[in-house]
């Protein structure tokens, strides 16, 4: 079990008064300490309803952001990010400024092994997008490459 030390900064999970956010804001994301940082492991987070708006004509995007790193010492606290996720609701960007915005404020937050966020976004105008980012540190620069390989052999 947890102890309330390990669990301080943790603010959003339990709080029965939730605030949603209307505005892009990354202060939302909260982190919790890893207590296996002895050994790698991937956690994927995944997001089927992400919202943003198109920064031309503010018409709404839709799409899908996983999101899959190894944690070093502090991990990301689900309610946070998606409460932080929601807050792009209103937010005007492209669809890959999102994806590399996300990925920066999570590889800033938690400072992992290894980050990557990719975005499937829902076509408009019958073209769909799929960006794709990723970072690590200098032990992981080889699977850096050898994912950035594999995205583009995908399509």
């Amino acid at each position: 079990m947890r102890t309330d030390t390990e669990l301080q900064g943790v603010t959003l999970l339990g709080n029965q008064h939730t605030q949603y956010p209307t505005d892009y804001d990354p202060r939302l994301l909260e982190t919790f300490v890893n207590k296996h940082p002895e050994h790698e492991y991937l956690v994927t987070l995944d997001c089927p309803e992400f919202t943003t708006l198109c920064p031309k004509t503010g018409q709404p995007d839709f799409g899908h952001i996983i999101i899959r790193y190894i944690p070093r010492e502090r991990m990301v606290e689900s309610k946070s990010l998606k409460l932080y996720l929601f807050s792009f609701r209103n937010h005007g960007d492209f669809h890959e400024d999102c994806v590399n915005i996300i990925m920066k404020d999570l590889y800033r937050l938690m400072e992992p092994r290894y980050i990557e966020v990719q975005g499937d976004f829902n076509p408009r105008g019958g073209i769909s997008i799929v960006p794709f980012a990723n970072m690590g540190d200098e032990a992981h620069e080889e699977m850096v490459h050898a994912r950035m390989l594999a995205q583009m052999a995908r399509r």
